[in-house]
């Protein structure tokens, strides 16, 4: 699961190009199939939603759950093609951006019916 998190205003009309920034990102770092992750969009209201000082309108927060396995180098390179495609095809500044990737075991990930260490059919590799 991939949250991002914005005031509404203007992470509303953004959504397409943000999601296709991530799905994008994910695929050419990680090999991850664009299909095979859920994104969801939280818009907050002012008032609900209070960036750090020194940020515009345009601050947002993604949250990216992954699987424990990857090295510290493709984590700080999905970080930085993330903020460097999200410059450059959305217009957000990196200053206006925070990502945080949060892993998990394999054994503690659900889906299909089964936790991931019990799938053999990823269509990408976890370790490496």
């Amino acid at each position: 699961m991939i949250s991002v998190y914005g005031l509404k205003q203007t992470l509303e009309p953004r959504r397409p190009q943000i999601a296709e920034v991530i799905f994008d990102c994910l695929e050419m770092t990680l090999g991850i199939p664009k299909s095979r992750h859920a994104l969801r969009f939280d818009l907050c209201e002012e008032g609900n939603f209070y960036p750090p000082i020194n940020r515009t309108d345009n601050f947002i927060v993604i949250e990216i759950n992954l699987m424990q396995g990857r090295s510290e180098q493709i984590k700080k390179r999905l970080i930085k093609g993330l903020f460097s495609a999200l410059h450059s095809k959305v217009g957000i500044l990196p200053m206006d951006v925070e990502i945080t990737i949060k892993e998990q075991p394999e054994h503690c990930w659900g889906f299909r019916g089964m936790t991931g260490n019990e799938a053999t059919d990823l269509e990408y590799q976890v370790h490496r």
